[in-house]
Parts: structure tokens; C-alpha cells; sequence
């Protein structure tokens, strides 16, 4: 258990077992044939404990039912960081805490490495764990006075340019108030979670997790200001595309939505957040940033 002095930095201690995991969604990425497999073990680990195991793949409908009917307690996947952030799309809205298991490459959101849930999973039954809260970002796009979609999102918004390598204009203001016009390749509105992925790349700075802070950064800014601001949970930030040419909306890595000149993206903190069941003490989050800065394993570096 965490120590009485981390329970406000570090949201909910897990407080009693009895009333916790009934039934367990185990989710595995459906182009993993090894994640599938493992799965199964999984499961069967979890029915010896008394625990019911369903083994399912996010696309499934009758496992987006389930939890959505409040059947299920507890997902735990297997895959990358991808998997986890489409999990919590779908989990974050019901209130359905994560786990997840590494059968990716980086594995920033991850919490027990692939050959280590034989010993890890037991702590699930007698309450050493904690739930780490992740803000989503609530994304909207506006043509003239109609909404055309929404979204909630937990790493980042990008609004910029299409497939031609020109740079749009994107007017910016934060809570009404006219902020600056990038002229840019795009625009990337992140939470903290999302400050180790695309921001990172471009430039911006890490946020501790547990922050509910919003990231703006600019990419490939031409003229324009290329320094990082952080904006207040409480804020909302306006974006609106002036171009000639295409313009895209892309939440989470999502496929793109086409953007039209005049349309404009909101983006705030959401009413939702991801639950994240951790084993390991608040300090995890450095270790394994500092491990992946050191060595990155999408370069294919053994560590």
C-alpha cells in the first residue's frame, strides 16, 4: 500500500478487496497472436482465484455492451500503449479501472511487463494497489453553429495541415480571448499523459502525470511563437484553421477528420478520466521515462 502522505498526490488507495473484482474483461490486441494466447492464461489464472474472466478484443461489440451495462470491474489488456489509450475511450466513461500488460514496444501507460503478471496479478487479491488518474481532453469540432463531432481523448489533439506540405493558419484564442495566429504544419493541444507522446517529439516539455493541465505546442512553426505553453485544467482553447488547401482534425491517433477553412476545434478538460491500476509506487513514472529516454525501443536497442 502507498503510504498515508501519497493518498492526496495519488488519488484512490485501494481499500478493501471484498468489493472490488467480481469480473474481469481481459482484452488483447487482435493483430497480437501471442497477446491472444497469453490472454487465455490470464484467464484461466484469474477463474482459479475465483474471479470471472472473459476474454475479449476491443472491437467486440458484446464486450463494449458489457461494460457500458456496468458487468464488468476491472479490463486488463495486453498489448502496447495504443491498446491502453483505446481501452480508456472506452472504460473511462463507466468508470472502469485499467491494467495493462506490455505486448508493445514502449510502454509509457504500461504497468506489469509481459513475463511478470504470474507474480504481479496476485496482489489483485489482497488489496496492494492503487488507482492513478489520468484528464481527458473533451474535443469538439464547430462548422459555423453546428457541432460535427466530439470526442474524448487521452493523450492529444492535433489540428494542421493535410497531405500537402503547406502550412496553415491556425487562430488561437484561450477562453474567448484572442491568443495568437501559428502559421505551422499543426497544432497539438496534450494532456499530461499525451506530453510523452507527440508533444515529446515535438519538442514540448513532460508533465508529471497526475497533473491536469492542458499543452499547447506548435509544429514546425514558421514565424511563429515555437515555445510550449500550460494552460489551467479549467481552460478552454479555440482553434480555427485558415487554409486553401486540406486541413485535418486527428484525435488519439484516430483515423483523421477532413477540416474545411473557418471550421474551429475546442478543446477542454473532460468530464472524464482513466483509471489506471498501479502496482508499483508513484516514482515508476520517472524510472521509466528515464529508461525509455535512455534506450528507445522503437529503435530496436536491446535493453
Amino acid at each position: 500500500m502507498l503510504p498515508q502522505t501519497a493518498v492526496g498526490r495519488y488519488n484512490e488507495i485501494a481499500m478493501s478487496v471484498e468489493n472490488t473484482f467480481k469480473r474481469v474483461a481481459v482484452i488483447a490486441h487482435p493483430d497480437v497472436a501471442q497477446a491472444s494466447e497469453e490472454a487465455k492464461k490470464v484467464c484461466a489464472f484469474l477463474e482459479e482465484h475465483g474471479v470471472e474472466a472473459v476474454h475479449a478484443f476491443l472491437h467486440d461489440e458484446e464486450l463494449r455492451e458489457q461494460i457500458k451495462s456496468g458487468s464488468i470491474d476491472l479490463a486488463i489488456t495486453l498489448g502496447g500503449d495504443g491498446t491502453v489509450l483505446r481501452a480508456g475511450h472506452l472504460c473511462a466513461p463507466y468508470d472502469v479501472p485499467i491494467l495493462a500488460i506490455n505486448y508493445g514496444r514502449f510502454g509509457f501507460l504500461i504497468e506489469v511487463g509481459r513475463d511478470q503478471w504470474p507474480e504481479t496479478l496476485p496482489k489483485l487479491f489482497n488489496g496492494n494497489f492503487w488507482y492513478e488518474q489520468r484528464m481527458m481532453l473533451r474535443t469538439e469540432q464547430w462548422r459555423r453553429d453546428s457541432k460535427l463531432g466530439e470526442w474524448d481523448v487521452l493523450n492529444e489533439v492535433f489540428v494542421g495541415r493535410g497531405e500537402l506540405v503547406r502550412p496553415v493558419h491556425l487562430v488561437t484564442s484561450l477562453d474567448g480571448d484572442y491568443l495568437t495566429t501559428y502559421v505551422a504544419d499543426g497544432l497539438i493541444v496534450s494532456s499530461a499523459t499525451g506530453s510523452t507522446a507527440y508533444a515529446l517529439a515535438a519538442g514540448g516539455p513532460i508533465l508529471p502525470p497526475e497533473l491536469r493541465n492542458l499543452l499547447l505546442i506548435a509544429v514546425a512553426p514558421h514565424l511563429s511563437i515555437d515555445r510550449a505553453i500550460v494552460v489551467a485544467e479549467g481552460a478552454t482553447i479555440n482553434i480555427v484553421v485558415r487554409t486553401g488547401h486540406d486541413a485535418v482534425l486527428n484525435v488519439d491517433g484516430r483515423p483523421s477528420v477532413i477540416l474545411e477553412d473557418g471550421d474551429s476545434v475546442t478543446v477542454r478538460a473532460s468530464d472524464y478520466n482513466v483509471r489506471l491500476l498501479r502496482f508499483q509506487d508513484p516514482a515508476y513514472f520517472y524510472r521509466q521515462l528515464f529508461r525509455f529516454m535512455d534506450q528507445n525501443p522503437s529503435a530496436g536497442i536491446a535493453q
